[in-house]
């Protein structure tokens, strides 16, 4: 998943990594705007504070260029921290030998306990590798004012209302739904929730864990909920043109009136659309599945060929403190992972806490967090074609069931 794009070298990260000693700790930090550079730059400082011995050395890099270089730096010239992501993407570098076990760290500070409801996405064979420091819902953000204008009186809760308001909107002369298709990850959050919706969690995980074929029928209903969608014209025009950073103009300028996305896009949001600005859970598509949601977790590491693997300890010790992570998850527009952490007084952040903790179904990380690398490239790549030319949708899921099967060694 992505975000705002910097002016960042990657030269300038692999300078921050070298050199490291006792005393500086360089951290790659992946940024999805401003935003989340501002709430980093906080804990760093706060963190700086509390140890005037340690200096944290720090390089700024968008999510996007950011997951291009992560394999070059953890396989040679090591940081000393970096943030990523739970579950299957963590995992991969976990079964390479290239994060550091910190097993050690969550017995001593008892961060079972704390961090219970991400246990299991930060460990593999039972020893962790990750300290998550944030989860967020995933949800439709809306224009109130725009609703109001093509006649919408609320927020559509199942399908047959969700298609309704598309045709609303889009007579008013209002693209009803914005996305980056550019960006496979936008689709993604997309594909989750119609197969979340469609066929329910525990399907939705074994399509991700490579033990469903694509080619079967409910992967096909879910593609055809999907389109539609598309056939009454839910979507912006050429939706493939537009990258994160370029859809979201539309919506702030009222050409578009929804947005499928996490809340770590609200504190990005315009001053003069704060306040016209909604945000609703996916609807409903079949009432007979349970609820699910998308709640990625995000991450701190320590490589394993980091060179100052002891005060990396400290700062992951201090960021996991409740205060720490409330104060650092707030800034990101999410929700704090250690349960001894305040609980959201923000109007945003109580209904993607209530979205979460509501999920009967399940909650998933997400599509290429969910999936092994290799897999979700193609899937997402596999969506865009879909969103582009629909009528290949056949031909499509029989390239993704040969992707699977030669991927997961599957039959």
């Amino acid at each position: 998943m992505k975000y705002p794009t910097l002016t960042l070298l990657a030269a300038a990260a692999l300078l921050a990594t070298a050199g490291a000693q006792a005393g500086t700790i360089t951290y790659n930090a992946s940024i999805h705007g401003p935003n989340q550079k501002a709430a980093f730059q906080a804990l760093i400082d706060d963190f700086e504070k509390a140890h005037p011995d340690i200096k944290v050395k720090v390089s700024y890099i968008d999510a996007e260029g950011y997951k291009v270089q992560l394999p070059n730096w953890l396989s040679a010239e090591s940081p000393d921290l970096i943030n990523w992501y739970a579950g299957e993407r963590m995992r991969y570098y976990v079964r390479r030998g290239l994060l550091e076990d910190i097993s050690d760290l969550w017995k001593k500070n008892g961060w079972e306990k704390e961090f219970a409801s991400t246990t299991k996405s930060a460990s593999l064979g039972g020893k962790f590798y990750a300290l998550p420091y944030m989860y967020y819902s995933w949800g439709v953000f809306y224009r109130k004012d725009l609703f109001d204008k093509a006649g919408v009186k609320a927020e559509p809760k199942n399908w047959a209302e969700f298609t309704d308001a598309c045709k609303k909107l889009k007579a008013a002369g209002i693209a009803p739904v914005t996305a980056g298709g550019k960006d496979g990850w936008n689709l993604a959050g997309w594909f989750d929730y119609m197969n979340l919706r469609t066929n329910g969690y525990e399907f939705h995980i074994d399509l991700t864990d490579g033990k469903v074929p694509y080619t079967d029928a409910r992967v096909k209903k879910t593609f055809a909920n999907w389109k539609s969608a598309m056939d009454v014209g839910c979507f912006v025009d050429n939706i493939t043109s537009y990258d994160y950073q370029t859809a979201q103009p539309l919506l702030y300028t009222g050409k578009a009136a929804m947005f499928l996305m996490g809340t770590f896009m609200a504190p990005g949001f315009p001053a003069d659309v704060k306040d016209k600005m909604g945000y609703m859970q996916f609807p409903e598509i079949d009432a007979k599945v349970k609820r699910a949601e998308d709640g990625p977790t995000d991450t701190f590491h320590i490589p394993a060929k980091a060179k100052n693997k002891a005060d990396a300890r400290k700062f992951l010790e201090f960021a996991a403190k409740p205060e720490n992570v409330a104060k650092l998850a707030k800034g990101m527009g999410s929700l704090p992972t250690n349960s001894k952490s305040s609980p959201p007084t923000d109007p945003l952040e109580k209904t993607s806490f209530d979205i979460l903790s509501g999920a009967a179904g399940g909650v998933a990380q997400f599509y290429d967090r969910d999936a092994v690398k290799e897999m979700a490239d193609e899937g997402m790549k596999g969506m865009q074609e879909f969103l582009a030319k629909p009528e290949r949708l056949d031909a499509i899921l029989a390239k993704l069931e040969k992707d699977r099967q030669r991927i997961h060694k599957a039959k």
